[in-house]
């Protein structure tokens, strides 16, 4: 199958002796040791190849956003807030919605004694790891399974009519399946969140398999490079920007799953905090958790940007 998939990618190489699929030795002899080192500059135009640096749309917004213009968006929604809580008789009653001075209390509050004999930390600790191993398990099964649909006609034509039914399923409406099949407790919630996830890394990783340039596969068996050197300096390089953007979104789908997930069958977490809080009108803990919830998803988003730009530096390059 990965004969296959490389040769679709490289139709000169069906048939012919120059990729030497099938032992995946090279006969270049000492010409295949300075190829790898041209390889390696193949997969995204390194220093010294030549190749201009292309930004894309989305990539111009993170290479030269102001973290400014950032501030001002805070200031100016807090702003807003601010201004619907003033005066005797505000826009919207403290009952419905806490203003600024109640929220903060409410937040030495939770820092302080905690909810329900639970501290905030036990609570934001127990949603934080339940979204990172669903994340894990989502990336350790998703990326595999998009990278052989990616290689393989074959494969991707077993998959793909099951990725694209189970896909548009919301996973809350899987819910009363999972507490049946995996019970009331983490084993549901955790595979809720491996649902959510998978298949966006299956996405991820299969688009960023068919995206690679033909001409970097061509000019990588040119240098002698074999069928396992393609996927390590050519393919997998190549695929992983599209494999950390399909992580950053699966990251804000698991939280958002997570806190209808924790609405059952669990008293720590910040959904459960949120469910709680309601029940007794208080708003000013449930806007706390809801900004708690806020401030960890942009502080993961933020470390995932950072790791991609260190382990992927030839991200945007021709």
């Amino acid at each position: 199958t990965e004969d296959e998939g490389l040769a679709r990618v490289h139709p000169e190489a069906r048939g012919t002796a120059v990729p030497h699929l099938g032992d995946g030795r090279t006969d270049h002899g000492p010409r295949s040791g300075h190829a790898m080192s041209l390889v390696a500059k193949i997969r995204g135009g390194g220093k010294g190849s030549g190749t201009r640096k292309t930004v894309t749309f989305g990539d111009a917004a993170e290479v030269k956003g102001s973290p400014g213009w950032s501030v001002v968006s805070l200031l100016g929604l807090f702003g807003i807030w601010w201004f619907i809580k003033q005066g005797s008789e505000p826009m919207v009653n403290d009952r419905t919605f806490p203003s600024l001075r109640q929220t903060w209390d409410a937040l030495f509050e939770l820092v302080d004694k905690g909810y329900r004999r639970v501290g905030l930390w036990d609570h934001t600790w127990a949603s934080l790891w339940r979204v990172l191993k669903g994340l894990l398990y989502g990336v350790v099964v998703g990326v595999p399974v998009g990278f052989a649909m990616g290689l393989s006609n074959r494969l991707r034509g077993i998959f793909d009519p099951i990725v694209e039914l189970l896909r548009p399923v919301p996973p809350l409406a899987l819910l009363p399946l999972f507490i049946v099949w995996f019970g009331i407790g983490e084993g549901s919630k955790v595979n809720l969140l491996f649902f959510a996830a998978v298949w966006i890394m299956v996405i991820a990783a299969r688009a960023g398999v068919l995206g690679v340039q033909r001409s970097k596969v061509h000019a990588a068996y040119s240098l002698g490079a074999n069928k396992w050197q393609i996927l390590r300096y050519v393919i997998l390089p190549n695929a992983l920007p599209d494999i950390f953007t399909g992580m950053r979104v699966a990251l804000g789908v698991c939280w958002g799953t997570l806190v209808a997930a924790e609405l059952t069958g669990t008293t720590t977490g910040l959904g459960a905090m949120i469910f709680a809080a309601s029940k007794f009108f208080r708003m000013d803990i449930v806007v706390v958790s809801i900004i708690i919830i806020g401030v960890i998803g942009v502080t993961m988003d933020l470390v995932m940007r950072f790791l991609e730009r260190r382990l992927i530096p030839w991200r945007g390059r021709g």
